[in-house]
Formats: C-alpha cells, structure tokens, sequence
C-alpha cells in the first residue's frame, strides 16, 4: 500500500513537472513564431531548388520554433496553397529533424539553478514591455524558464521512483531497445512533441534510471511519433500536401530502422563527441545530433530519387474543379505564423485581383453594345468577387486575433483596405456599369462609334493601372505602384477629352442625344472612380511594399480617402 501510496504521489508532481514543461514550450514556441515570424517566412520564400539551402532551411526555421511537426504542417500548407512543390520540400524535411535537437541541447545542460531567474526576468520583462516585440521576447524567457522549472520538478520526482519497484519493472522492460523506441514513439505521438520526449530522456538519465543506449533508442523513437502530426495535417490535402508528410514519415522511419542496430556506434560516437567525464545526458543529446545530422545528409542525395517513389506511391487523384472563388492560399494552419499568414492573405489578394480583372476586361463589350443576357452575365461575374472579399476578410479577422507585432499589424490593416477597395471596384462595374447599361438598352440608346473609342481609351488606362497595382501586390515591389500614381496627369487629359467629346456629341444632331449624353457621362464618370480607387490602392501598396514588414510602419489604419 506504501508503494502505491508513494507511486501516486510522485506520479502527480512528475505530471505536474511535465504540464508545467508543456505550457512552457506553448509560451516559448508561440512567442518565437511572432518575433521570428518574417526571418522565417523570408527563409522559406527564397529556398530555391538548391538542397543544402533547403537543408539549412529547414534546421533554422524548426530550431526557431522547436518543432519539426509544426514546420512539417508548415510545408503541407504550403504545398496545399501551390506555393512550394514536394521536391522543394525533401530537403526542408530533412533538415527540420536537425533543428529538433537543440532543444535536447539545451536541456542537456545542468539548467536547474536558471529556471527561477528566467522565470522572473521573462515575466516581468513581458509585464513591463511597452513595445509587442519586447514583450514577445520576454515571453520567450519566460517560457525557457517554465521549460527548465518543469525539468527540475520531473527530476525531483523521478529520484525517488528508484525505490519503487514496479517503476523500476517498467524501466526494465525498455532495456529492449525496440521496446524503448516504440515508447519514444507513442510518447511523441501523443504529446505531439518530441522536446517532450527528449525532455523525459534527459531526466531518467540524469538520475541513472536508464542507460545510454535505452535512452538514444527512446530518442530515435521519438523521431517517428513526430509523423503523426504531419499525417494528421494532410488529411483531405492535395495529393502534393499527402507526398510531403509521406517523406517526413519514410525519412524519420527508415532512418531509425538503419540506425536501431548500431545503437552502441552511436552511443560511442556521442561520448568521442565531448571531453572526457562529460554527463549522460550530454552524451544523449549528442547521440540525437549525431544521428539526425548523418541521417540528413545520407538521404540528401536521394531527394530526387525519394521524390518519385513518393509520387508513384501516391499517384495524381483526379483533378477536382473549384469554384472560381475558391481560396487558393488562406490555409488555417499559416496562421500559427502570422508573418506567414499575412503573406497568404497577399497572394489570396492577388487571385481576387483575377477576379476583379476579369470582370473589368467584359465590363466595355457588354455596357457599350451588349445584350440584356450579357448584361446580366457581367452582373453575376461580381458574386465570385464578394464571396472572395469575404474570405480573405474572415482570414485577416483570424490572424488579427494574434498577438501581432506593430509592423504586421500595420501590414494587415492595408491589406484589408486593398481587399476591400478591389471589391468596391467590382461593385462599380456590377451596379454602376450594369445599372447604366440595362437603361441604354431600354431607352434605345446607341453608343456612337467615336464614343465608344473614347471610351476604350480610359477602359485601357483602366486596365493597365489595374495591371500595375496587381504587379506590385504579386511581386511586392513599391515600383509598378509608384508608376500607377504617375498615371493621374495623363488620364486627366484622357478625361478632359472625353468631356469635350461629349459636349461636342451633345450639339450634334442625332436622335435622343440627353439620353446618349447621360449614359456616356455614366460611363466616364464610372471609369474615373475606378481609377481612383486604383491611385489609392497604389498609395496602399506604396507604404507596404517600401516598409520591413517586421519594422513598425507610419500610421496607416484609417481608410484613405479617394484622390
């Protein structure tokens, strides 16, 4: 009875000690995403085909956010959005089992005395802060010091567990290594972390509960737990998404089954690795190193050959259709990172601006000389552009519910406005323009061709500013925009010809010229609000594309007015 008494007490501080791990971890990785949030979504966008950039990639941007589950997840939503492909993704796989291990490295260290300090210096650094970026770093602390209180506590529970016999009958069936690996397994499976696994490692051996070679096999185990994650996120995913979490998953398995029998190499390995006299637990942080980096880099000149047996293993489903105002980039699992996040939203911008681009290429055909049947085709081209609108919007709303830094804060209230402003343009063109031509069509208005010329001219001016803020969204560059602002003094002068134009139709001798007149003026003035509305979105652009997106930006919140 004294046993189970003794179990059930150091059972509770032992899970005390690892929820007091866990939460750390949540605080620290959460805050590193928003302080490291652009450096990693930078990183990532300009990974190219070139392996060892994706390695290194990929080992920075998981020792940045301690998971190569969440960075796995990460790729799967790339892949998903058509950002990334599954050969670009190999090697950021195999380099995110890399950036993994410095979370063991740390824990390695005899960190017990540290925990209360960083406990109360990221505490009250992040109490006091005054700036979002400050406080985010003193989360950071403050979840490090959480991490090693948690340690401490488990490795106070776990001194005494060597007197009570049936922990210690358990501890003794892992000396099976494959029993050990598959507990590494379903701990990491479970937890969803493998920091958590290596955590628990370190503390059984640092009270000697467990040898060296148990503790690298529950080590190797918890690289394959880590799949779960990454299968669990692709599912319902494109067949590219599936492929990638398939190479995460034979990457982590094949590699434990290469190195399951050369455990004691591996464990003599990481003791050459430091000075003499060095701790266990030292030894089996380096033992993780040493195994995912050798892993890495035998596989990394397989990439290609790994990739295509992904793709026969998993073969193109059929093609799905979409509804055209489908999202292509506004994945749930970005908004982890909100950096990320923010430059889904972007790009989702720029399929609405498809949309909108659409609808302005038929707006002069069907409001110059079209049909009531075409008339009514351009009205209901709109409805894509709203339910789009809406989407990105509600996205937007999501990532606004973060913790943003000022500069992405700043970053996404201009995206909401351009959003917004390209769905007031397909509202000019869907009630503005629509509304103008069912009224030619029942006062047997007929456009002259001089007028209608006229009218092609400002929709071309139309059309090539709208190109311009469309290049600025997609490349990111103040350039196209800047040149979209230069356009006002000549589509001035195309106004002021058009106005003496129609004066001069005005005066002329032709059948219900007011009612011409009035459905031209329509026209033009129509055009003339577009343009505005792309002159001001420009402006938009011009302050986000010429900013650091993690630097805070001048005051761009209020909505600007037309020019």
């Amino acid at each position: 009875m004294g046993d189970i008494e003794t179990l059930g007490t150091l059972s509770t501080t032992l899970v005390g000690g690892l929820a007091l791990f866990l939460f750390g971890m949540e605080i620290m990785t959460r805050a590193l995403k928003q302080v490291a949030g652009a450096s990693m979504k930078m990183m990532l966008a300009r990974m190219t085909g070139n392996r060892f950039a994706g390695l290194v990639a990929g080992a920075v941007v998981t020792a940045l956010i301690q998971s190569s589950s969440v960075t796995t997840v990460l790729l799967v939503g790339f892949i998903s959005a058509g950002l990334m492909t599954t050969a670009q993704s190999v090697a950021v796989i195999f380099g995110a089992n890399i950036g993994t291990t410095i979370t063991a490295q740390i824990l390695a260290f005899d960190v017990d005395a540290l925990a209360l300090p960083l406990l109360s210096i990221g505490f009250f650094g992040a109490f006091l802060a005054r700036r979002s970026r400050f406080a985010e770093i003193g989360r950071i602390v403050l979840g490090l010091g959480l991490i090693f209180f948690g340690m401490a506590t488990m490795k106070a529970a776990m001194e005494p567990l060597r007197d009570v016999p049936a922990f210690v009958d358990f501890l003794a069936a892992l000396d099976n290594v494959a029993l050990a690996a598959l507990a590494g397994a379903a701990i990491t499976g479970i937890m969803q972390a493998s920091a958590v696994t290596a955590g628990l490692a370190i503390v059984l051996t640092a009270q000697g509960l467990i040898d060296l070679d148990t503790a690298i096999a529950i080590a190797l185990g918890a690289n394959i737990g880590t799949c779960v994650t990454a299968l669990l996120a692709s599912i319902g995913q494109p067949r590219e998404a599936v492929r990638a979490a398939m190479v995460h998953v034979i990457f982590n398995v094949v590699g434990v089954l290469l190195w399951i029998g050369f455990i004691d190499q591996l464990a003599l390995l990481a003791k050459v690795a430091v000075p003499e006299g060095a701790s266990t637990p030292r030894h089996l942080a380096n033992a993780h190193t040493i195994f995912n980096v050798l892993n890495a880099f035998a596989f990394l000149g397989f990439t290609t050959q790994i990739t295509r047996f992904v793709e026969w293993l998993l073969p193109d489903r059929p093609e799905r259709i979409e509804p055209r105002f489908a999202p292509r980039h506004l994945d749930a699992k970005f908004l982890e990172v909100s950096a990320i996040a923010l430059d889904a939203a972007r790009l989702e911008i720029g399929h609405l601006c498809e949309l909108v681009r659409s609808l302005l290429d038929a707006a002069v055909p069907a409001v110059v000389t079209g049909s009531p049947l075409e008339i009514d085709r351009l009205r209901v081209m709109d409805r894509p552009v709203d339910l789009l609108h809406r989407e990105i919007v509600s996205y937007l709303r999501q990532v606004s519910l973060g913790s943003l830094p000022e500069g992405q804060s700043a970053r996404m209230m201009a995206l909401i406005r351009v959003a917004n402003d390209l769905e007031h343009i397909g509202d000019l063109v869907a009630t503005g323009l629509v509304t103008s031509a069912r009224k030619r069509n029942e006062e047997n208005v007929v456009i002259s061709p001089q007028t209608a010329a006229m009218i092609a001219r400002l929709h071309r001016e139309v059309i090539r500013a709208f190109d311009g803020i469309a290049n600025a969204m997609d490349a990111q560059d103040a350039g196209p925009a800047k040149a979209v602002r230069e356009m006002k003094a000549g589509f001035t002068q195309l106004l002021e010809e058009a106005a003496a134009h129609e004066v001069a139709r005005l005066r002329a001798d032709a059948p219900r010229r007011l009612h011409t007149y009035t459905r031209e003026i329509e026209l033009t003035e129509t055009f003339e609000d577009i343009f505005k509305i792309l002159r001001r979105i420009a402006r938009t652009e011009m302050e986000i594309f010429t900013t650091r997106p993690e630097q805070p930006q001048s005051d761009t919140t209020g909505h600007q007015a037309a020019e």
